[in-house]
């Protein structure tokens, strides 16, 4: 389904080499991802250019943007169809990936995907704000990882608590975020966390997206992160 020369290229952008097992991966990726949205709502790009660019593409621009360690564990918080984590899974297969997402379907659908794909990863059902409180997964990660649609404020307070001291989150962001980034620096300081740097790409449509890169300086206060109506209600 997938042009291979030209995903190629667009991954070379960000210095992503793909070998053509991965190139057949993202290849059997995006078969299912337009036959499974034929009968759930999972994205309302189906057209070949527009997964390679919008969604696999979009993506890579996390490698480009921070480094990834060697074997690092990663959360994707509210993955969606699996963007940005199924994607950097591909590309970096060593990394551990979690992907967690609140709608079951959803996760039907990274299971099958990871089983057809061979990879390995888990897959969390939950609301974002309740698997940030369990012991389990609190603070276990050194990555998370978000291309959700919320406010950075709030997607900050779901997604920090995931995030070991010395790790980092990385929230994918569109153009023109730098009041966004203002209004939510305080919160993330009582998250626990503080920004490191803001990365500004266009990708090959002509989009423009900003990685903002967020260290985990110290813990993240017991009390957070909060019931979601508060979250929304009064972001920090």
């Amino acid at each position: 389904m997938i042009d291979f020369t030209r995903m190629r290229q667009k991954a070379d952008q960000y210095q992503v080499t793909l070998s053509e097992k991965q190139l057949n991966q993202l290849d059997q990726y995006a078969e299912l991802l337009v036959d499974w949205n034929t009968r759930m709502n999972l994205t309302g790009i189906t057209d070949s250019e527009g997964i390679m660019t919008r969604h696999f593409e979009d993506s890579l621009t996390i490698l480009h943007s921070m480094k990834l360690p060697q074997n690092a564990s990663v959360i994707d918080v509210g993955t969606g169809a699996g963007f940005p984590g199924m994607v950097l899974k591909i590309a970096r297969p060593d990394i551990r990936l979690t992907l967690l997402d609140s709608l079951q379907k959803r996760i039907l659908f990274l299971q099958a995907v990871a089983s057809t794909l061979n990879l390995e990863v888990s897959t969390l059902h939950l609301r974002a704000e309740e698997g940030g409180k369990m012991r389990q997964y609190r603070e276990c990660y050194d990555v998370a990882v978000a291309r959700a649609v919320a406010q950075l404020r709030e997607l900050s307070e779901y997604c920090l608590p995931y995030v070991k001291v010395g790790g980092q989150f990385a929230a994918m962001k569109g153009p023109d975020c730098g009041e966004e980034i203002a209004s939510a620096r305080p919160g993330i300081g009582t998250l626990g966390g503080s920004i490191r740097e803001v990365n500004e790409l266009t990708i090959s449509d002509g989009s423009g997206r900003s990685i903002v890169v967020i260290d985990k300086i110290r813990q993240t206060p017991v009390n957070y992160p909060r019931p979601s109506a508060k979250i929304a209600k009064k972001p920090l």
